[in-house]
């Protein structure tokens, strides 16, 4: 059967039809849209947890990929054991080309410090262009109220960078309606999110959050950084 190619005008139309559709019903869509083509990339924070039982229904047409940063805190590693093996997934890994200890043999010590950007553009970025590669839809945990970067975001939105198209089911979820789903079905989630960590990113550059800060401001402390780069700010 021939691929259905979607245009940026098609994913624009698409958004419109589904906006304020349930979660299920806009991955029932992109996986009828795109089987076998369609990546869910996990981070493993609560997020991932609920894309992961939301999509077995579908798992036949959705890849299961993380981005190992190989610097993630040991609660993230055992969050996503814990998931691999409550739903028995097929996970693809994707690593940077060098182990932290070679990239400070070829940048030099502490990169995420020195120049965050250019560490997760090593570390995450190229691994998610690889992940990425043959696949027409990516599935992402975004959701609008995580911060003012992400407040225009949409359930499906046209990746321009990387001409893909963007699935974010989640994306009108408050934090309430996350835990309020995890707890309902009983989802394995990262504990750390119990501790102080709204977001959860590298050891080295995620800290725990006061009550009531914005929750990505423990993502890279006293930098002006706010995204990894994996989301690209959207066009006007």
């Amino acid at each position: 059967m021939a691929r259905a190619v979607m245009t940026p005008d098609d994913v624009r139309a698409a958004a419109d039809r589904l906006d304020g559709a349930p979660a299920e019903d806009v991955l029932t869509w992109a996986a009828e849209q795109f089987a076998g083509r369609l990546v869910l990339t996990c981070s493993w924070q609560q997020q991932s947890s609920v894309l992961i039982h939301m999509t077995r229904p579908h798992a036949d047409a959705v890849r299961v990929v993380e981005l190992d940063t190989e610097l993630l805190f040991p609660e993230t590693y055992a969050t996503r054991d814990r998931l691999v093996e409550r739903y028995g997934l097929t996970l693809e890994s994707f690593r940077a080309e060098h182990t932290p200890a070679q990239q400070e043999a070829a940048e030099g010590p502490a990169l995420w410090e020195r120049d965050p950007d250019r560490c997760c553009f090593l570390r995450k970025v190229l691994p998610l262009e690889r992940a990425l590669e043959g696949s027409d839809a990516w599935i992402t945990g975004i959701r609008r109220a995580q911060s003012a970067t992400r407040e225009g975001a949409r359930a499906v939105e046209w990746d321009e960078a990387r001409g893909i198209v963007k699935v974010q089911p989640l994306v009108a979820w408050s934090d309430e309606d996350v835990k309020g789903y995890l707890f309902a079905h009983d989802i394995p989630y990262n504990p750390l999110h119990d501790q102080g960590y709204p977001s959860i990113g590298c050891v080295p550059c995620t800290s725990p959050v006061a009550p009531g800060d914005d929750p990505r401001s423990g993502r890279w402390t006293g930098t002006a950084k706010t995204e990894c780069g994996l989301h690209l700010p959207r066009a006007a």
